[in-house]
């Protein structure tokens, strides 16, 4: 007899469908049971508005919660950074894969890096994070670059460089290394010079609370170390109040000593999108050990930087 197939609800983009069949591919392999993907449109695929005017937060990812709760679909998966950083109760985020490259990209006209912009070169992306970081960095290195807001799925954002409107556009190397378009990156960023969104990189594969065996199944693909780094980063991001559209960046990484983890580094910032004023700062611990330790980490980071006048930077606080 054969099995049911699970539902896994994903958004219609490329991008979302790619992360989902690499999933549901895990799934199936773990399980032997088919998985059926269920296309869902969310209200952030819809709109044209700027992320940051509708709301930013949780906007790709609630009427995928919505499918959840009806039962529709079975589990859901997301990219991590578009997640509230507050979590519904009846909902479960039962696995956090491991992390795909969490840096920052340029793809630009002519094979050119960051570096290599010539002087009012417009550099296309949609986060005030990002704006935040390249106009500071540009500022530190003499490059003079214009920012210019872009919204849009893969293909139109690097459009815009093909057609010759932008120099430039920054996106997630995790995305395009999903679609299999790395070969079009002209510069990898660091995250010294630009910090990832926090959970870039990452997907959450969320279902009901109260299916404890499907939670079970599921945590099966959980990456412990990924899952620390993340909540150590999200919790900074909620700590300083911040929704998905604020100029906010965080990036954990393990260091090792040898072969063995030891500790873990957490490194924020926030600034205002001109980049003329940053807040950044670092902190290294113990790697965490429970999910409280690793929220304690990214708390407590996030006081220093108020202290530091982080609060003054996030213009409107995203409620």
């Amino acid at each position: 007899m054969t099995q049911a197939a699970l539902k896994l609800g994903t958004r219609r983009s490329k991008l979302a469908m790619a992360q989902s069949g690499h999933v549901a591919e895990a799934v199936r392999k773990l399980t032997g049971r088919p998985v059926e993907l269920v296309e869902i449109t969310t209200f952030g695929d819809t709109s044209r508005e700027p992320l940051a005017q509708i709301g930013g937060t949780g906007v790709f990812v609630t009427a995928l919660r919505d499918a959840l709760v009806r039962g529709d679909v079975d589990f859901a998966v997301h990219s991590l950074k578009d997640l509230p950083t507050t979590q519904p109760d009846d909902l479960v985020v039962a696995a956090i894969p491991r992390r795909e490259d969490p840096r920052d990209v340029l793809v630009a006209r002519d094979g050119l890096t960051l570096e290599q912009l010539p002087g009012g070169a417009k550099v296309g992306t949609g986060s005030p994070r990002r704006m935040a970081q390249l106009n500071a960095y540009a500022r530190s290195h003499g490059l003079r670059i214009e920012t210019v807001p872009i919204r849009g799925n893969i293909d139109t954002r690097v459009g815009y460089v093909r057609n010759g409107e932008l120099d430039a556009v920054v996106l997630a190397a995790a995305g395009l290394a999903r679609i299999g378009r790395t070969d079009e990156v002209t510069d990898f960023l660091s995250v010294d010079a630009v910090l990832p969104a926090p959970g870039q990189g990452a997907l959450a594969v969320e279902c009901a609370a109260d299916n404890a065996d499907l939670t079970a199944m599921l945590g099966e693909l959980d990456d412990p170390y990924t899952r620390v780094a993340v909540t150590a980063e999200r919790s900074l991001l909620a700590a300083l109040e911040a929704g998905c559209s604020a100029p906010v960046g965080a990036f954990a990484d393990l260091l090792a000593d040898g072969q063995a983890v030891t500790e873990m580094r957490l490194r924020g910032v926030v600034g205002t999108t001109d980049g003329s004023t940053l807040v950044q700062l670092s902190t290294t611990g113990p790697v965490p050990t429970s999910h409280g330790d690793a929220l304690a980490l990214g708390r407590e980071l996030a006081s220093e930087m108020l202290a530091k006048g982080a609060a003054g930077l996030m213009g409107e606080r995203a409620r």
